[in-house]
């Protein structure tokens, strides 16, 4: 069987991966444990993240002529990529802050929504709160009106019955 037999379908499991997703970001894991690299795949995959280790070479191939082609300039020493389909800044988030506590973790680049960033962009991108963050704040900053002018109404009810 041909090299190149054996790495398509690597190389197509890549690009299916990147296919429609909102976000991939790429790191060196070099230093890790192997208990701080279970604990970082557990959080990422509660976010609903994909994070895999695969050859750089595999995933240049996977991502040339693709929004993701950027992230090719980056593609030296051990690389893994955690990619989003949903929310796209929880690689990012997750993957800064975990970085805080182990510090072998280095954050290379990433594609947010179509845009490049790198190392110092995704850490900006990372402080950004997720979807669901931001919609319960609107909520919240629409019914808070709301709440209040129903409870001046219900003072003065209770005020003209105290008077009557």
């Amino acid at each position: 069987m041909a090299k190149v037999e054996i790495k398509k379908p690597i190389i197509d499991e890549i690009s299916e991966l990147l296919n429609g997703a909102a976000s991939a970001v790429i790191v060196d894991y070099r230093g890790l444990t192997v208990e701080q690299d279970t604990n970082l795949r557990k959080q990422l995959r509660e976010a609903g993240v994909v994070y895999k280790v695969y050859k750089n070479t595999m995933i240049n191939f996977a991502i040339k002529g693709t929004e993701f082609e950027e992230l090719g300039k980056h593609l030296e020493g051990p690389t893994a990529i955690a990619v989003s389909k949903d929310d796209a800044t929880a690689p990012a988030r997750i993957l800064f802050n975990f970085s805080k506590e182990a510090e072998s973790l280095e954050l290379k680049a990433g594609i947010v929504e179509g845009n490049y960033y790198d190392a110092d962009g995704i850490k900006v991108i990372a402080a950004v709160p997720s979807r669901n963050e931001l919609l319960s704040k609107l909520l919240g900053s629409i019914q808070s009106p709301i709440t209040n002018f129903a409870r001046v109404i219900k003072q003065i009810a209770e005020k003209n019955e105290e008077v009557a």
